[in-house]
């Protein structure tokens, strides 16, 4: 007979690394590994399917892995994460179960429910490189006299503590902190090579999901099934941040923003679901960027560390920084639903159509789109900012409460008055032209406010403008624009034309 075994670690599907500190020491004769699927959460929302298999596929390959290393593992499916303890509890008996610190609130909150009445125990989260206490440490001494916080400074105060592209008397290599001038470009004329993209086989595990998620009745989800375009192991994950050091980095950094119609992917790394469900770890990555360095251009190195321990850790630390109630936060007061044209429906809206055809095809899409697309679309439009948050959070590979709250309320809608930015990112169809090349075969004028063939954008930035003066106006960074505003003409005939808008896109008409 077997001897009893003391120790639960119980796996979140979003720490998904056998080397964080819930796992790093575990030792098979001591330690039991509990993977829980709640039905539950499942069935909260209309998910896209391959965020879906990604996870559950992730989890799956984990548990076969930790089982092939002689851990016992309890892979089991409840109703809620609640009725899956208490029964692995009631099964197995053991003294405890240790958890790792979740990456969201909801987690947060089953965790200090559960820990009053059973046996569990929390181990400090490692799954970022500043934690959400150092970062607090941070930004309780790093906040300005207006009560903001600035990215930059904390991108700054990572590169510095953790000595990354930092010369021997502490400042940046190559004497600049950022590359803005020469990233960010609009899309190059003509003929361009862009990196191949590589997908695996689908295997035996990734069939067993699909057919579980089939069987789950009430399930509802979205989007096309998984095609081999994301690893769901720690070696896939690896392969594709080598490859994408390899082949694509060195053109990141000036095209990082520009978008192309018949190119989704361009030269970004498609990392982000790895690092958020823990295939990869951020110090893994800035370890292989660190050792092929000299071989890639330095405006492209910052551009990419930026996003990794700039951006990315920045939201994570704003996430808790914020509190609970920031996910509610609406500032413009609005109340419009997610658009049809977001979720399938035909839209004669270029750049429209061709991004929610990639969120539908992939899950994914790289950040000017969602920003400059999807979320610049919704706050001209007076989209409801928690439904807007919501819907990304359900419809995106790389989603999370963590991820979406920062980036959709604060960055993306502006719908926290500016906490998070200094103004709304906003724009007409010119930034849209200029960054992209959806412009020229589309059916709308980019240029013009009025008539049956303005652009929706450029019609509802200036209608935005006009009815949020009072809002914003006294925005010091917002003064040229609302100089602008008060010198057009045609400002009665913008309104009228942007009620009009309003209400075909809601209604999935334009």
């Amino acid at each position: 007979m077997s001897s009893h075994i003391a120790r639960t670690v119980w796996v979140l599907g979003d720490q998904l690394n056998r080397n964080l500190a819930h796992l790093r020491t575990a030792r098979p004769s001591q330690t039991r590994v509990l993977f829980i699927i709640s039905l539950d959460k499942l069935r909260r929302a209309p998910w896209h399917q391959q965020r879906l298999h990604f996870i559950l596929t992730a989890m799956r390959r984990l548990a076969n892995e930790l089982t092939d290393e002689g851990f016992s593992v309890d892979w089991r499916v409840a109703e809620t994460m609640r009725q899956g303890v208490s029964a692995h509890l009631e099964e197995f008996s053991p003294e405890y179960i240790s958890v790792m610190q979740p990456m969201n609130r909801a987690g947060q909150r089953l965790i200090d429910s559960l820990s009053a009445t059973m046996p569990i125990t929390v181990t400090p989260s490692d799954q970022f490189l500043c934690s959400r206490e150092e970062f607090a440490e941070w930004a309780s001494a790093n906040t300005r006299k207006d009560g903001s916080l600035l990215m930059e400074d904390f991108y700054r105060w990572q590169r510095r503590r953790l000595d990354i592209l930092i010369d021997p008397d502490g400042e940046p290599v190559g004497g600049r902190w950022n590359y803005d001038d020469e990233n960010r470009l609009s899309p190059p004329k003509g003929e361009h090579e862009w990196p191949a993209i590589n997908r695996r086989e689908l295997d035996d595990v990734d069939a067993w999901v699909t057919d579980f998620l089939a069987s789950v009745d009430g399930l509802s989800m979205k989007g096309e099934p998984p095609d081999g375009l994301w690893a769901t192991d720690h070696d896939g994950a690896m392969q594709q941040l080598q490859y994408f050091l390899r082949h694509a980095i060195d053109e990141f950094g000036p095209y990082e923003d520009a978008i192309v119609s018949d190119e989704p992917y361009l030269n970004h790394s498609l990392l982000s679901p790895y690092l958020n469900i823990g295939l990869l770890h951020p110090a893994e990555v800035i370890a292989a960027v660190k050792e092929l360095s000299n071989d890639i251009a330095l405006n492209s190195i910052e551009g990419f560390i930026r996003q990794i321990i700039g951006w990315r850790e920045y939201v994570h630390g704003l996430y808790w920084w914020f509190g609970p109630d920031y996910v509610n936060e609406n500032h413009f007061n609005d109340d419009a639903p997610v658009p049809p044209s977001f979720t399938g429906a035909h839209t004669e809206m270029n750049c429209v159509a061709h991004v929610a055809k990639w969120v539908e095809q992939d899950a994914w899409t790289h950040h000017i789109p969602r920003l400059m697309v999807l979320a610049n679309l919704a706050t001209l439009a007076g989209i409801d900012p928690s439904k807007m948050m919501r819907w990304m959070w359900a419809s995106f590979i790389d989603g999370a409460e963590w991820v979406m709250a920062p980036n959709v309320i604060g960055m993306g809608m502006y719908a926290d008055g500016g906490r998070m930015s200094t103004k709304p990112y906003v724009s007409g169809g010119n930034y849209i032209s200029k960054m992209t090349d959806f412009c020229g075969d589309c059916s709308f004028d980019r240029k013009a406010r009025t008539g049956d063939k303005a652009c929706p954008f450029t019609t509802l930035y200036w209608d935005f403008l006009d009815r949020n003066r009072d809002v914003l106006r006294s925005n010091h960074r917002m003064a040229r624009v609302y100089a602008n505003l008060d010198r057009l003409s045609d400002i009665e005939e913008v309104r009228e034309r942007a009620v009009e808008v309003r209400g075909r896109l809601i209604a999935g008409t334009i």
